[in-house]
């Protein structure tokens, strides 16, 4: 078997762009992976065709090789776009040796250990402005069968939030478990926002709602800050969305900066990469729990990763989307009490219709997290739910 070409697909998704990849087989086997890279997606691109030019005319199956091949041979390794596009390309490849198999991605990486796993919603409180519109939008994600839900309540503050804004964010979080109970859990995100000072602040201030976790309270940059605020912190940390390979988590683990590590599918090397941070992970006693706000592909490759690692503990997911999700895939999750259950489709068990991607094309979106548009991230009156 062979690769004959890879193609990517830019899908407007009106918060961001889905980046899809696939990757064409002489056999006609051909994998998916997704390199989503938030208001860069042209760089990423670039760093696909590159990957491109090294993997046509070689054999699908041999992973490793080829992605230790990718790694090294990029001398400025790593970051964010290198490391997106091989990640998109490695997770085809595993799709590709799974559809050759008849068999699912997570039975090539021992098997499950996890017959369906509990998520956590985000993009529940898309339009929400005041405390008030929070706590309703939560009331009806709980209704609907959510048991633990995640939002970013501090505005547009950046590394200092003045009492004011501090305030009207306690109020939201308020308004939010009061709507949602007791027995709901809250996961704060931070969005890596904050100075030291201030995220400890935070911290102290959030605990009365005894959140699950308090999510990226730091920028990425620096592992000694978020490690100082998870030591005065009076809830758990969680960080790692934006760090890279298992090199970057080895950083994280000496310095035991968080309480849960969040890898994403689609930036950190892929498949097995974050099969490798998760062992590590166990072996500290760290829950493992994917960043994975992005598209259906990657949601399904991170569900393989769901089924095979014992300390998988909680998936993200999108809330609502746009309409034409349930267009540009096969996408079908089977949803209960909080769970997704893991299906056992071969490869990672979805597939993309590209006609119906063309039919969304690129289209420029920008950060929206210092201007005050934070939950505008969906269409007037969208309603599709997962």
């Amino acid at each position: 078997m062979k690769v004959t070409n890879i193609k990517t697909f830019v899908v407007d998704c009106f918060r961001t762009n889905w980046v899809f990849v696939k990757v064409y087989t002489d056999e006609g086997i051909d994998g998916v992976g997704e390199a989503t890279l938030e208001y860069k997606e042209k760089s990423l691109l670039g760093a696909i065709e590159h990957i491109k030019e090294y993997l046509v005319g070689k054999n699908p199956l041999e992973i490793e090789k080829h992605w230790m091949h990718i790694y090294r041979d990029a001398y400025w390794r790593g970051g964010a776009v290198l490391m997106s596009a091989l990640s998109a390309v490695e997770t085809a490849l595993w799709d590709i040796l799974g559809k050759s198999l008849n068999t699912p991605v997570y039975q090539l990486l021992g098997g499950k250990a996890n017959e369906k796993v509990r998520i956590y919603v985000n993009g529940w409180f898309a339009g929400a402005k005041t405390p008030k519109e929070f706590g309703q939008k939560a009331k009806i994600a709980v209704e609907r069968g959510v048991t633990a839900m995640k939002w970013d309540p501090f505005g547009k503050a950046y590394m200092n939030i003045s009492n004011k804004d501090l305030t009207t964010a306690l109020e939201c979080i308020d308004e939010v478990r009061k709507a949602v109970g007791s027995e709901v859990d809250l996961l704060i995100e931070g969005h890596g926002r904050f100075n030291i000072p201030t995220a400890v602040k935070i911290a102290k201030e959030i605990k009365q709602f005894k959140p699950m976790l308090f999510e990226e309270p730091v920028p990425p940059d620096n592992l000694d800050a978020l490690k100082e605020v998870k030591m005065r912190s009076n809830v758990s940390i969680s960080a790692g969305e934006r760090l890279y390979t298992r090199w970057d988590y080895n950083e994280m683990f000496a310095k035991k900066a968080a309480d849960y590590i969040q890898p994403d599918i689609s930036h950190a090397g892929g498949i097995m990469e974050l099969k490798k941070i998760a062992a590590t992970a166990e072996s500290h006693y760290i829950p493992f729990a994917p960043h994975n706000p992005s598209g259906p592909v990657a949601n399904a490759a991170t569900l393989q990763l769901a089924a095979c690692c014992p300390n998988f503990e909680i998936l993200e997911i999108m809330y609502s989307d746009v309409e034409w999700r349930k267009d540009v895939t096969n996408e079908n999750l089977k949803y209960e009490d909080g769970y997704i259950y893991i299906g056992d489709k071969p490869g990672i068990g979805i597939e993309i219709n590209e006609e119906e991607c063309l039919k969304h094309p690129y289209q420029v979106h920008t950060l929206r997290h210092y201007t005050g548009a934070l939950t505008d991230i969906r269409p007037p009156k969208s309603e599709f739910y997962f």
